[in-house]
């Protein structure tokens, strides 16, 4: 097959990549994501046939043929319905998303989890290559992780693998117990202490949601905003060494806007380091390589294991 074809469905953006079989790029855009579950299925259709329509210019000779279609949506299919579940994106509870694209573009199509589709792309050419166990997290609007073991993508029987955002805050302090009510219907998960608008709601109070602009100010002097990042520092460290005391992953490569905080390269090992339960604590922590990219390269490459 010649073209790889991605696709990262978000809830305001959704973008588009074809790669070739060297994989790299030949062409990449981004458009609005609309409000319904028709709309987006008009959207996705379109996108992928456009795109195929634009390489099979003369010149684009590996364009010979149709391409495979991956798409990464915040959410899961579930292995007993195929309908998808879980999705921030509420119009695509339900539906289903991987054989209503099929059908649209007359050959299959695979859906994975946006984290998976993370986790997929930076152990393949990302900040995770060359390790032999990644776990990757998006840490932004959501909290969601996926796992990759020699290059391989571990959903797992229930298609929950890697669902890190939705277990319990490790050791939690008096303060923090028992913990918000989540989305999920279970309190204290790390999605209710991880995610930006947790954290933006720690540093200013409730109801706020954007934590854009909490390091400069702490930096610069700002008191509540140094000690909304010391806890979430804490926090990640904490739910970071649960994960590394069970996988024991070789690297940890982090996604989403909260990534980009570089102090938390420095801070947050050094306080995983007494939680680990062992003599050394090797495992690399690690910011994606591809950025807000990592996402839709992950997706197309979910045929990648054939």
């Amino acid at each position: 097959m010649t073209l790889r074809i991605g696709i990262d469905l978000g809830g305001t953006k959704t973008e588009i990549v074809a790669l070739d079989p060297r994989g790299e790029v030949r062409l990449r855009r981004r458009a609005a994501t609309p409000a319904d579950y028709d709309g987006i299925l008009d959207l996705l259709a379109g996108l992928v046939k456009q795109t195929e329509a634009d390489l099979d210019a003369p010149g684009a000779a590996e364009a010979a043929g149709p391409a495979s279609v991956g798409v990464g949506i915040p959410g899961s299919l579930s292995p007993a319905t195929g309908l998808v579940r879980n999705a921030n994106t509420q119009c695509l509870n339900g539906r289903r998303l991987d054989t209503d694209l099929a059908a649209r573009l007359g050959r299959p199509v695979r859906v994975s989890n946006d984290a998976n589709c993370l986790a997929l792309s930076e152990a393949a050419d990302g900040a995770g290559a060359g390790f032999g166990v990644v776990f990757a997290v998006i840490l932004g609007t959501g909290c969601g992780g996926g796992v990759v073991v020699d290059g391989r993508l571990l959903e797992g029987l229930n298609r929950v693998g890697g669902e890190w955002g939705h277990t319990p805050l490790p050791w939690m302090t008096p303060e923090e117990f028992p913990g918000r009510r989540c989305w999920c219907g279970q309190r204290g998960c790390l999605e209710t202490f991880l995610c930006g608008p947790a954290l933006a709601a720690d540093w200013k109070g409730e109801g706020e949601r954007n934590a854009t602009g909490i390091l400069a100010a702490a930096e610069g002097g700002d008191a509540a905003a140094a000690a909304a990042l010391d806890r979430f520092f804490s926090r990640l460290a904490r739910a970071l060494a649960g994960v590394t005391n069970l996988l024991d992953p070789d690297a940890i490569v982090l996604g989403g806007g909260l990534s980009n905080m570089a102090p938390l390269y420095q801070r947050v090992p050094a306080l995983m380091q007494p939680l680990i339960f062992g003599d050394v604590g090797r495992t690399r922590l690690l910011a994606a390589r591809h950025g807000d990219s990592s996402g839709v390269f992950g997706a197309a490459r979910l045929w990648d294991r054939g």
